[in-house]
């Protein structure tokens, strides 16, 4: 029989360069990871402190950071200490328990975006029925659904992971544990979980794409039949933010997962990789302090007082 446990840790690559150019890369991803905290921790404080914040819009939006700062924390931290570490290495249960963390926190920016669109579907489509419809209930609702759903379809890869064979090699040409990376080590058959991963895929990814393009396909239908030039541009300016992230993060995963990895070097994968686990988390809570006038508004009082 094999023996399942002979392959006990993985070795990471990270970033193969030059000493000096490793310093440079921990300083800049520690520098993003730094912004990135604190810039998703602002958006939550400010929805959380100030009423006028307290809306449904803004309480989806600060799950959204909250759910980019644990995702940020589950990668880079880790990748910092590749960058650094001369043979980095990590146990097969930890790299299974990252990418649980790591596939739950993708299907949950997913929903939660899914959710935000479908909450300006009602502002903008039937504004004298929101108020109504987006109750506190269908709020809490629609956030448990968002979390439970994203960890109940991560769990199943990573059940089926802890019945896979490790026999060796034990390198993982990546900076952090992707599903193909951790399936190229497996001397297993991996078709099943392949075949499952497809399949959540589709559902966490393709479906709630196609909920958004037929939200904002309804929101602009609408926006265009307003008669005033002004309202037709305050209208739009209350979703565009949203509509801005949510082109963000959708474009990041299909740059991401759109070609088969074999088509590219692995250190094109790795930059490609950073768009969607780094810069997309610290891109959020920029483009809504920048964009949201709301925000920019409190931002404002908040730093005069």
């Amino acid at each position: 029989m094999i023996n399942k446990t002979l392959v006990k840790e993985f070795l990471l690559l990270g970033f193969q360069v030059d000493h000096q150019y490793k310093v440079i890369l921990f300083i800049l991803f520690l520098a993003l990871y730094i912004l990135t905290i604190l810039g998703n921790l602002v958006i939550i404080v400010l929805v959380y402190t100030y009423r006028k914040l307290q809306s449904p819009m803004y309480i989806f939006m600060s799950n959204l950071s909250f759910s980019d700062i644990i995702f940020s924390t589950n990668i880079v931290p880790n990748m910092l200490v590749i960058t650094l570490k001369e043979r980095p290495t990590i146990s097969v249960n930890e790299c299974i328990v990252q990418f649980f963390f790591y596939g739950m926190l993708g299907s949950t920016e997913c929903f939660l975006l899914t959710v935000m669109s479908y909450d300006r579907y009602l502002a903008i489509c039937n504004p004298l029925k929101y108020t109504y419809i987006m109750d506190i209930s269908l709020q809490h609702f629609l956030l448990a659904v968002s979390w439970v759903t994203s960890a109940t379809v991560s769990l199943l890869p990573v059940v089926l992971l802890h019945q896979l064979y490790f026999c060796g090699p034990s390198v993982i040409d990546h900076f952090f544990c992707d599903l193909d990376p951790i399936l190229n080590l497996s001397c297993s058959d991996t078709r099943i979980i392949k075949t499952e991963a497809l399949i959540a895929s589709t559902f966490v990814v393709l479906l709630p794409f196609l909920v958004v393009i037929s939200s904002y396909t309804r929101i602009l239908i609408t926006i265009f039949r307003i008669p005033s030039t002004k309202s037709r541009q305050k209208t739009f300016s209350t979703c565009s933010t949203h509509l801005l992230v949510v082109c963000t993060y959708f474009l990041s995963i299909i740059t991401v997962y759109s070609n088969p990895s074999k088509t590219h070097s692995s250190n094109v994968n790795k930059v490609r990789s950073l768009l969607y686990t780094v810069l997309t988390p610290l891109f959020n809570p920029i483009i809504y302090a920048l964009r949201n006038n709301e925000i920019k508004t409190v931002l404002q009082k908040l730093l005069i007082n």
